[in-house]
């Protein structure tokens, strides 16, 4: 059996989960979110709360088991708290701006780099720290991932944008005569 797959999810008031053959809907506070419906998985939803069963116990089935329990779960706490990632901005003359949801960068290149958030995704930043949230993971994570990249940070002195929690190792650089 799952580990993950066999937790119950505990449905919070205010949030509707809808099971179809091939989607499930889960709308809350924060907005509506679908989930695709795994083949070998079923979804019921009784009494506050929604339970995953596989159908046999095929690998396949096995596989999916805890991936439906975690997509619909992350579903259910993107409508109702949200997700968020922090990035901090490291160098010198390194700017950060946002306006309308699109960030302004003075990264040390030549020119300026800038960068249009998706739709669902929130852009902030204050000072030289970058909040992305929303109420989707996989589109949080993907933007937070796709702004890391624009100027990834280097070993010798730290500079570039790093995750919040990302802990970047050195290397010691020239060694002195």
């Amino acid at each position: 059996m799952s580990r993950i797959g066999k937790l119950p999810i505990e449905i919070p008031s205010g949030v509707t989960i809808t099971v179809d053959s091939d989607v499930i809907t889960v709308k809350g506070t924060k907005g509506e979110l679908t989930v695709p419906h795994l083949s070998d998985v079923t979804v019921a939803v009784e009494d506050g709360v929604a339970k995953v069963t596989r159908n046999d116990d095929e690998r396949i089935a096995k596989a999916q088991h805890g991936l439906q329990r975690a997509l619909l779960n992350n579903a259910v706490v993107g409508v109702t708290a949200g997700f968020e990632k922090k990035l901090e901005v490291n160098g010198v003359g390194y700017r950060v701006a946002t306006s309308n949801n699109e960030l302004d960068m003075s990264l040390g290149f030549s020119h300026p780099v800038k960068y249009k958030a998706p739709a669902g995704v929130n852009i902030t930043n204050e000072k030289m720290t970058i909040t992305v949230t929303g109420i989707d993971k996989q589109q949080v994570g993907q933007v937070a991932a796709e702004i890391r990249s624009l100027k990834k940070p280097e070993p010798y002195k730290g500079k570039g944008i790093k995750y919040a929690d990302e802990v970047v190792l050195r290397k010691a650089g020239k060694a002195g005569k």
